[in-house]
């Protein structure tokens, strides 16, 4: 646990931190340059010079795409110094839908741990003293990392922490997972043993969480399914059979033993006529439930607040694996409140503004300057840039941001979204152009139906958990068709199709049921031109107009629900 000097220590730090923050971004941004103007990538641009209005005039701003030639070279072997940053790369990460390669160096870990400890405090000042409470209950899972040619490991941010030795070392006195469960490969008996662990130790239980909801609200899922197997083990002593990670066993070995009065307990509260609240009555101890809950993961508040019986969600953080880390200084404010300050010690911050249009949004990075941190505007909204001691220079996140205030000289956001962005039900992102390439292997499989591919659109159906992809086919025959119907076999193998087609993170959640199998749905035809009279008559131009590949007003979705002919699923699950 932090100390109290610490724990002040820690407010001293952001107060000072948000009212300095033009000094510190102007600092940060020349401590980059000057270690990094020689290298390779600043060197075309700069010519060895250390000049930030030099850095803004002639740096291209940049997508992955732009940037990824470079770190494919450092991650094949060449010198990080020769090419984007004079540190030595220790590490890669992932970031987006699909895996990206995103350098790591010791600063940038040092940082997180820095920001890990601020946003602590913030908890400590909010909650109160929970010293005496005990242990996180948090839900934990590694990834296994990939090695690049040159002998880099590849890894998910997250199992960086995990794997630090400073974590490790806290792990039992804070966490109620032992070590062996968070990197189990195999998720179900990975939150089987969580969940398992964080019953037994229930009384010191002072926080039950994840870094996102939809992690809190399927593990509550798995243990309505699973509450009477897990009573039997705590009651016996004994981990069932099917548990075959032998990290598990062993874990379960050095602490489990036989507690019947547990065991009825826990049956007692699960055999209720209603689960309003379980989480309090589980985990009495419990003050609050730690997990983001913004943007995407807003859908999962309703049915959190359900079974938490009123404790509050806290969602203390914004981050990302550029470095990018913003911190929720009102922890206890409802999750459509929340706002992130970020923290101007970070990465250089710049921000190109964002002109919303009636369908869909969109930012021109040509024709509009883009402004620093201190210097954006309440109510506007914003693409986030980075350029990081990483290597990373006017490096588009992708993020899409509003400003709700001020913090003494820092802004606040709030997260509005993902640029070129569809798709997402869970923590996965797919983008327009996956979209489009999955439909278009898909559709050819219409051909032996006699059948063409008119119009589509597409939206995440959250309604249930875990949510699915649905796609929305207009379909006509093809001239000569004689009379063919749609053949549910050759409908079922075009859903397959598209979700072999999406992107790794897409299939491997799809293969771990984290995201649930993906439909079509035939419309009638003309639906499309239904569709777009709403849209025409909500102001776009019909001279302009493009069928949006993602679907999000409700009177929209209406419009194509109630011309629904027929729906077709997967009944496999995509390769990885």
């Amino acid at each position: 646990m932090m100390e109290t000097n610490e724990y002040e220590s820690g407010l001293n730090m952001l107060e000072e931190l948000t009212t300095n923050a033009q000094q510190i971004q102007d600092q940060l941004m020349g401590e980059i340059l000057s270690r990094n103007a020689g290298t390779e990538y600043l060197r075309r641009f700069l010519h060895g010079q250390a000049d930030k209005q030099l850095f803004k005039k002639n740096v291209p701003i940049v997508s992955y795409e732009d940037i990824k030639p470079y770190i494919d070279r450092i991650a094949n072997g060449e010198a990080s110094s020769d090419v984007l940053s004079a540190e030595t790369f220790i590490g890669t990460g992932t970031s987006g839908g699909q895996p990206k390669l995103i350098p790591v160096t010791a600063e940038s870990a040092n940082r997180m741990t820095m920001f890990n400890a601020l946003r602590w405090s913030l908890v400590l000042k909010h909650v109160g003293d929970i010293d005496e409470a005990g242990k996180r209950m948090e839900l934990m899972f590694a990834k296994p990392e990939v090695e690049t040619p040159c002998g880099l490991k590849a890894s998910a941010v997250s199992t960086r922490v995990f794997k630090g030795s400073s974590f490790r070392a806290i792990l039992p006195k804070l966490y109620t997972s032992p070590f062996e469960t968070i990197f189990c490969p195999d998720t179900k008996q990975s939150m089987y043993c969580q969940l398992l662990f964080g019953l037994m130790q229930r009384d010191e239980v002072f926080m039950i969480g994840s870094i996102f909801a939809s992690t809190v609200l399927r593990s509550i899922k798995f243990f309505e399914n699973n509450w009477q197997e897990l009573c039997s083990n705590i009651r016996t002593g004994q981990l069932s059979d099917w548990i075959t990670d032998s990290g598990c066993r062993n874990a379960a070995a050095s602490i489990m033993k036989p507690n019947s009065d547990l065991a009825d307990l826990i049956e007692n509260i699960c055999q209720c006529k209603s689960w309003d609240g379980i989480i309090r009555k589980l985990w009495p101890k419990t003050k609050y439930i730690g997990a983001i809950c913004t943007g995407a993961m807003m859908q999962y508040t309703a049915e959190l607040e359900f079974y938490c019986g009123g404790l509050p969600l806290v969602s203390g953080f914004y981050g990302c694996s550029e470095g990018a880390n913003g911190i929720n200084l009102e922890p206890l404010c409802k999750p459509s409140d929340v706002s992130y300050t970020f923290l101007p010690n970070a990465v250089y911050y710049e921000f190109i503004p964002i002109e919303e249009e009636s369908v869909e949004m969109k930012s021109n990075d040509k024709d509009t300057e883009p402004v620093d941190l201190v210097n954006v505007k309440p109510g506007r909204c914003y693409e986030l840039l980075v350029t990081s001691s990483i290597g990373l220079y006017r490096y588009k996140v992708g993020d899409v941001l509003m400003v709700t205030g001020f913090h003494n000289n820092t802004p606040q956001f709030q997260f509005v979204g993902r640029q070129n962005v569809s798709l997402g039900v869970d923590v996965e992102r797919t983008s327009e152009s996956d979209i489009l390439k999955a439909v278009t292997e898909a559709k050819i499989l219409l051909d032996q139906l006699g059948l063409i591919l008119t119009e589509y659109t597409s939206y995440g159906d959250t309604s249930s958990t875990p949510g699915h992809y649905v796609i929305f086919w207009e379909l006509k025959a093809k001239e000569g068709n004689n009379g063919k119907e749609l053949d549910p076999k050759v409908m079922e193998a075009c859903c397959f199709r598209i979700e072999d087609s999406l992107h790794f993170t897409y299939r491997m959640y799809r293969k771990e049921n984290i995201i649930a199998a993906l439909e079509i749905r035939i419309v009638k035809q003309g639906t499309f031109e239904a569709l777009m009279d709403y849209f025409v008559s909500r102001g776009a131009s019909l001279s302009q107009y493009k069928t949006p590949i993602c679907i999000k007003p409700k009177a929209a979705l209406k419009i194509l629900d109630s011309r629904v002919i027929a729906k077709f699923f997967s009944h496999k699950a995509p390769t990885i």
